[in-house]
Formats: structure tokens, sequence, C-alpha cells
């Protein structure tokens, strides 16, 4: 099983380098910082692979996103989605309003996640487009809670502050 999960663990640690190379490079280690360029590398990065094979993306997504499974063009945006996320938290764009949408659409994602693990369905994961074979696993589901959750931490920290930069 961890041979399977190796393309996603090597696509982890390059957003873990790119990170910490970026934040060292902007002298700029803070949590929000931290947290911006990590989603940033994780949106681009993922959605970049979901491109290679769009339609074949779109068709895995649509086996566990409860969203995909009605609307096939949502699947087919998605990639598209993340993109724009990436551009949005590379250039701090949207403030609560992009976290407030992340958290949503990482939440509904992880939801089907959730079911998909729940039913015991084996199901590829579509995380990182038909580039490569991943199953579904607790770390699909981890990935997008963490998602969800660095989302939600920004939210609140927008109403602790005072509202940065909304």
């Amino acid at each position: 099983m961890l041979k399977k999960l190796i393309p996603l663990l090597s696509i982890f640690s390059l957003i873990i380098l790119l990170t910490f190379g970026t934040a060292l490079y902007q002298h700029n280690l803070t949590l929000m910082n931290l947290m911006m360029l990590s989603m940033a590398f994780f949106f681009l990065v993922f959605g970049l692979f979901k491109l290679n094979n769009l339609k074949g993306f779109a068709k895995a997504y649509a086996m566990y996103d409860v969203i995909a499974m009605k609307s096939k063009s949502y699947a087919i945006a998605y990639p598209f989605i993340e993109i724009v996320l990436g551009l949005m938290y590379i250039f701090a764009y949207g403030g609560v309003y992009r976290d407030i949408f992340t958290f949503i659409i990482m939440s509904v994602s992880g939801y089907g996640v959730w079911k998909a693990l729940q039913a015991k369905e084996e199901i590829q994961c579509a995380c990182l487009g038909t580039v490569f074979k991943v199953p579904m696993t607790k770390v699909t589901l981890s990935e997008n809670l963490f998602m969800a959750f660095m989302a939600l931490y920004m939210i609140n920290m927008y109403f602790i502050t005072g509202g940065m930069s909304m």
C-alpha cells in the first residue's frame, strides 16, 4: 500500500519544500504565510496534475465527490477552480471570501471521500488526476480536512485580528 502512495507523498514533500523555501526567501515564517503558501502550492500542483487528462479526472472525481456526481460541469471546472485558488493564495487576493469558498469546497470534497471510505469502496483517488494510480485512503481524507481546517483557521483569524485584508 505504501508503494502506491509514493507519488502522493512525493508531491506533499515537494509542496513542503516549496512552502518553506519561499517563506525563507520572503523572510516570513509566520503561521499565516506558511499556510497561505502551502495552500497556494497545493492547489497549483494538484490542479495542474488534473489538467493532464481532464475528462479522465472528471470521470474519476464523479465517483466520490457529491457535487461532481450531479454536475459534470463542476467536475470539469474543479481543476481550474483549484488553480485560481492557488493563484489567489500566492497573491494574497480575496481574503476571507477566498477562505470561506476554500472551506466549503474542501469540506464537501472531504465528505465525499469520507462516504467512499465508509462504504469501503475501492476507488482511485483523483487528487493527482489520472497521472498516477493512487488509491483512495485516509491520507486523501486527511488532505481534504487539513485544507478545510487551514481555511477555517484563516477565517477565524480575520475576525480575531479585526479583519486582515477582507
